[in-house]
């Protein structure tokens, strides 16, 4: 048991920054199953959404948040994919300006 008033403080701290933690990764692992077993997009964006969360807090580590949401998006239907590409606007060009005439 922590003796200074200060280890205390950072006993009570981490029990609760623990209990934060762990509804966070519950949550995250019901959303990912969720997703696993009917992928939708919205069910998929939910997912990604905790997924980057997670990621951002340091629950999980940036890459492991990667291979998930690489794992996932594999299982997009693939009519999803048309159709979300086909809304994609289609890159702006830059006209050339015209070049000053030497004198």
């Amino acid at each position: 048991m922590p003796v200074t008033k200060s280890a205390k403080k950072k006993l009570r701290k981490d029990r609760k920054r623990e209990k934060q933690n762990k509804k966070i990764e519950t949550s995250l692992k019901k959303l990912i199953k969720d997703a696993k077993k009917g992928a939708t997009p919205k069910k998929l964006q939910e997912a990604f959404s905790s997924i980057d969360k997670a990621a951002k807090k340091n629950i999980i580590h940036k890459n492991k948040a990667a291979r998930i949401k690489k794992s996932l998006s594999k299982l997009t239907p693939k009519h999803v994919k048309k159709t979300e590409t086909a809304k994609l606007p289609a890159k702006k060009t830059k006209k050339p300006s015209p070049k000053k005439a030497k004198k």
